[in-house]
C-alpha cells in the first residue's frame, strides 16, 4: 500500500504552520514568566543570540532532513543513517510529541476554562485568590475541560494537512498577531508600565548568571518546537521549490517577536499592577492564571481585556497542540502503515490516558508523584530537560556524521536557492550544539536531585 504524503500549498502554507507550531504556551505562558524570572532585558538579549545561532542551526538541520527523505523522524533517521542505534535517536524525536500532547492539553483545557469564565463571569470572581487552585484540583472540571481542548485538536488532525493544519493556521496566526499587539498596547499605556517595558528592553548585566543561559538554551526548544520531530515532519512536506533558510529566518523571526509581544502585554502590567515590586515577577507558571486575573480585575474594562487575552493564549495553544499530534500521527502513518483516522484514534486514546494523570495529578492522584514530582511537572521534566537534549545531540551526529554539511548543503540549495549562513551553520552543528545541549541535560537532571538550583 503506497502512502500518499500531504504536502503544505507553498512557503506562506509551511511558514504560517511552522509559526503556528513554534507559537504555543512555550512563547505566551513560559517565556515571560522565565524572562521576568531571570533578568529581563538581560534573558532577552541571550536569547536572542541563541535563536540566530543554535535555534537558526537545529531549524535548518531538522527541516532539510525532513524535506530530503520525505518522511517522518524515526523513517527519516533510518533513511539517512541505516544504523540502528541512530533510528533510537528517530525514535526519541518521535515519542517526544507523543508525550508532551497529554500534559499539553490540559494546559490548553485550563485556558478553555478561563476563556468560558471571563465570558460568563465578571472579572473579580476570577482573581479571587483560590481560584485557579480550586479548579484544578477539582478533578471532574479539570478533566472537562481537558477533554474539551483535545476535541478541538484531534477535529483539526482528521482533517488533513493542507485543510486542516495550514487552513487552521492560516487563519490563526493574523488574529492572534492583532489580538497581541491590542493586548501590548494597553499593557503598555497603564500607569506605572514603563519601569517594566525598561525591565524588558534594557540589559541589566547584574542580573545575568550562568542559569540565564541555560534557561534560555531550554526555553529554546519549546519557543522554536526544536528536537519534538515536528520540524523534521513538516519538512517533509515541503515542497522543493520552498528555500529552507529563507522560511527559516521568518519563523525565527515570527516566533521571537510573539514572545517578545507576550512579555510586552504581561511584564509591563505586572509592573503597574504590583506598583514595581520585582517579587510579583517570581510568580512563575502561576503567572498567566493567578497574576494575569488580578491585573485584568483592576483594570477599566478588565472583563473584555480577559476574553482577548485568553482567546489569543487559546488560538497559540491551539496550533501548537496540532503541530504535535500532527507529528504523532505521522509516524504511526509511515512507522506501521496506519491510515490518518487510525493514527488519529490512537493518538486520541494515548491523549485521554496520559493527560488524565497529568489532569488528576493536582486533585485526587496529588499523592501519587515520581521522583517528587506531580504527573504533570514530571511529564514536563522528561521530555524538556532529558528527551529533547537528546534528540537534538542525535540530530547533529546525524547531520555531522551521516547526512554530510554537504549533504545538507545540497539540501538547502535545491531550485538554485541560498546558503547564507553556511558557516556559522557548520561550526554550530559540529560544536557548539551539541555542547549546549549537554550543558542542558547534565544541569536539569542536577538541578532535579538538588546538586545545583536552577
Amino acid at each position: 500500500m503506497k502512502h500518499d504524503r500531504g504536502s503544505f500549498s507553498g512557503k506562506i502554507g509551511f511558514v504560517l504552520s511552522a509559526a503556528g507550531a513554534s507559537v504555543g504556551l512555550g512563547n505566551i505562558w513560559r517565556f515571560p514568566y522565565l524572562c521576568a524570572k531571570y533578568g529581563g532585558g538581560i534573558f532577552l538579549l541571550v536569547y536572542i543570540l541563541l535563536a540566530v545561532t543554535f535555534g537558526y542551526t537545529m531549524i535548518v538541520a531538522e527541516t532539510a532532513i525532513g524535506r530530503n527523505t520525505k518522511k517522518s523522524p524515526v523513517g527519516a533517521f533510518h533513511a539517512l543513517s541505516g544504523s540502528k542505534a541512530m533510528g533510537i535517536g528517530g525514535w526519541i524525536n518521535a515519542i517526544i510529541p507523543i508525550l508532551i500532547v497529554p500534559y499539553y492539553s490540559v494546559i490548553g483545557g485550563w485556558v478553555c476554562k478561563y476563556l468560558f469564565e471571563y465570558i460568563v463571569e465578571d472579572a473579580e470572581t476570577i482573581a479571587a485568590d483560590d481560584f485557579f487552585v480550586n479548579f484544578i484540583t477539582n478533578g471532574a472540571a479539570s478533566e472537562f475541560w481537558f477533554i474539551f481542548f483535545s476535541v478541538l485538536v484531534l477535529a483539526v488532525i482528521f482533517m488533513g494537512v493542507r485543510n486542516g493544519i495550514e487552513r487552521v493556521s492560516r487563519m490563526m496566526m493574523p488574529v492572534l498577531v492583532v489580538l497581541a499587539i491590542i493586548i501590548c498596547v494597553y499593557s503598555v499605556t497603564r500607569p506605572g508600565a514603563l519601569v517594566g517595558v525598561k525591565y524588558l528592553f534594557v540589559p541589566n548585566f547584574e542580573n545575568f548568571s550562568i542559569m540565564t543561559v541555560v534557561t534560555a538554551m531550554g526555553q529554546m526548544f519549546y519557543s522554536l518546537s526544536i528536537a519534538m520531530g515536528i520540524l523534521i515532519t513538516f519538512g517533509s512536506y515541503v515542497k522543493k521549490e520552498v528555500s529552507i533558510e529563507e522560511s527559516t529566518k521568518q519563523v525565527e523571526i515570527f516566533d521571537t517577536a510573539i514572545a517578545i509581544l507576550a512579555s510586552l502585554m504581561i511584564i509591563p502590567a505586572v509592573f503597574a499592577f504590583s506598583g514595581g515590586d520585582q517579587s510579583a515577577l517570581k510568580a512563575g507558571p502561576s503567572l498567566m492564571f493567578i497574576t494575569m486575573p488580578k491585573i485584568f480585575a483592576s483594570m477599566g474594562a478588565g472583563r473584555l481585556i480577559g476574553i482577548l487575552f485568553f482567546a489569543l493564549v487559546l488560538l497559540a495553544a491551539v496550533t501548537s497542540a496540532i503541530a504535535l499530534t500532527e507529528s504523532a500521527v505521522s509516524t504511526f502513518a509511515d512507522e506501521f502503515k496506519w491510515s490518518r483516522k487510525k493514527g488519529t484514534v490512537i493518538m486520541a486514546v494515548i491523549m485521554v490516558i496520559l493527560g488524565s494523570l497529568s489532569s488528576l495529578g493536582n486533585g485526587p492522584l496529588s499523592n501519587v508523584t515520581i521522583i517528587g514530582m506531580p504527573f504533570l511537572d514530571f511529564f514536563d521534566f522528561l521530555t524538556n530537560s532529558v528527551m529533547m537534549p537528546i534528540a537534538a545531540l542525535a540530530t547533529c551526529i546525524l547531520i555531522t556524521k551521516y547526512m554530510g554539511i554537504d549533504g545538507l548543503q545540497a539540501e538547502v540549495e535545491q531550485d538554485g536557492h541560498p546558503f547564507r549562513r553556511k558557516g556559522i551553520f557548520s561550526f554550530m552543528i559540529k560544536f557548539l550544539c551539541p555542547l549546549f545541549v549537554i550543558i542542558i541535560l547534565v544541569s536539569a537532571i542536577a538541578n532535579v536531585f538538588g546538586l545545583i538550583s536552577m
